[in-house]
């Protein structure tokens, strides 16, 4: 990936707003730029407009929305920037919390309203880490789903998507950015001016060596995001002096079904389930988040864990596209008895006994446990029992490019370069510096919501 000077001769093709990437926030930015009058052009290396969104739950969370207001759950963006800053360890940039947390509600009223997405709340369980009910996403909650309807939308509107053209240079010069240079599949090049540029081609999870040297501790996991996340952004940012912040933050799962490779719902989680190790004993607190819990399942023997829940649970689960999935695959199992679920997955039946025993033991007093979870509130677990083998994921970094309440990238020197813009996993994230401040849904704020932010913007 290279920066080179705008071409002498200038640009046969030019748009007013370009956009490199088209997963759910690069096909955001195009609809509220063309919403906004701009003439528009997306280009995407793949064949087909994806990203890591597809793989998701497509979850957008936002307060003070009306879904929340039908619910009855009062809410506010001052809270739910509480509730990221506590997550992040007050790491994360208090312009960009408020500016997306400020965005969150209107944009999925637009979403809502303007753009015709049933967008729904996740009312029948807590996602760790948010002190309200606020995760909104459509019926089937499938990322892929919530793709689709962006794509057919963009179709719909007439906004072109370019596929299987691969950005590798920026044209700039020290004050903005000029345009770009595409590859076709033939091998030739095709150089295409703008009066902005929007980078909302994601991070760099998919690129295993930047991994290793920024995030050792996740180095060598299961990549569960979008493969072409090679860091492209972060080259060009690099080039361009720009500020890049929290390279070592990232988002993981520790409860992908395995092997399968299945994402299964944290709702097993925070409803009341735990998860075993290949010694039949629990090994941390399951309530600190998904995210980290990538890295505590990794610890234990053979990289896996065992999560066990029972029927009452499974019933919130199955809301989810890819707990369905899992169930049809038959990664997940049932059995009556703990010493029989315990036996399915080749578990120390008498230890399975005892540690749910203890689990129970804890809930019932509503006192923390020898791990520091409390279970307070969670009903106790019931026979059917069900379980699911499970690993941990890299699922996406939370690093990247420095931006302002509008998307626009900051340089290292000071200000900002005017006509650059970058959202999702191309910009930097508000989850901090490391797997801990991931608060559920952050993903899709930085990229739905900053993609709506920065599709609306104007350069200066």
């Amino acid at each position: 990936m290279t920066v080179a000077p705008p071409p002498a001769e200038g640009f046969e093709l030019g748009v007013e707003t370009l956009i490199v990437g088209s997963g759910a926030c690069g096909m955001v930015a195009a609809l509220a730029a063309a919403e906004a009058g701009q003439e528009v052009l997306v280009l995407e290396r793949d064949p087909v407009p994806a990203g890591s969104t597809a793989l998701s739950a497509g979850l957008i969370p936002a307060a003070g929305t009306a879904q929340q207001a039908a619910a009855g759950i009062e809410d506010r963006p001052a809270l739910f920037a509480a509730d990221i800053q506590r997550k992040a360890k007050g790491e994360a940039d208090p312009g960009l919390v408020a500016a997306l947390t400020g965005a969150a509600p209107d944009t999925v009223a637009w979403l809502t309203d303007e753009l015709g997405l049933p967008l729904t709340l996740v009312t029948d369980f807590d996602y760790p880490g948010h002190s309200r009910r606020r995760m909104h996403g459509l019926p089937d909650r499938s990322g892929a789903a919530l793709v689709d309807r962006l794509r057919q939308l963009c179709e719909d509107r007439g906004i072109p998507i370019v596929c299987e053209r691969h950005v590798h240079t920026l044209c700039a010069d020290s004050d903005r950015v000029a345009g770009v240079v595409a590859r076709r599949p033939d091998g030739t090049d095709e150089p295409i001016g703008c009066g902005r540029l929007i980078l909302a081609c994601n991070g760099y999870g998919g690129n295993p060596v930047r991994v290793a040297r920024e995030m050792p501790q996740i180095a060598g996991a299961l990549y569960f995001g979008h493969a072409g996340n090679r860091g492209e952004a972060l080259e060009w940012a690099e080039a361009l002096g720009l500020e890049i912040a929290h390279l070592g933050a990232y988002q993981g799962h520790g409860n992908v079904a395995h092997p399968h490779g299945i994402l299964i719902t944290w709702a097993v989680i925070t409803e009341g389930g735990v998860q075993l190790n290949a010694e039949g004993r629990r090994f941390w607190d399951e309530s600190q988040g998904y995210s980290e819990a990538a890295r505590a399942v990794l610890a234990q023997p053979g990289g896996t864990a065992v999560t066990i829940f029972d029927e009452r649970i499974s019933g919130i689960a199955a809301q989810f596209a890819d707990f369905r999935a899992a169930e049809a695959q038959g990664a997940i199992r049932r059995a009556d008895t703990p010493e029989a679920l315990a036996d399915a997955f080749g578990l120390p039946p008498s230890t399975v006994t005892e540690t749910l025993a203890a689990a129970e033991t804890a809930r019932a007093a509503g006192a923390p446990d020898a791990y520091g979870r409390r279970f307070t509130g969670d009903e106790p677990l019931a026979p059917p029992y069900w379980g699911v083998r499970v690993t941990g994921a890299l699922f996406h970094t939370q690093g990247g490019i420095a931006i302002d309440g509008q998307g626009r990238a900051r340089r290292r020197a000071g200000g900002v370069m005017p006509n650059l813009f970058a959202a999702g996993g191309a910009a930097v994230g508000v989850s901090g510096s490391g797997d801990f401040g991931y608060l559920s849904g952050n993903g899709l704020l930085s990229a739905v919501v900053m993609g709506h932010i920065v599709g609306r913007a104007e350069s200066e």
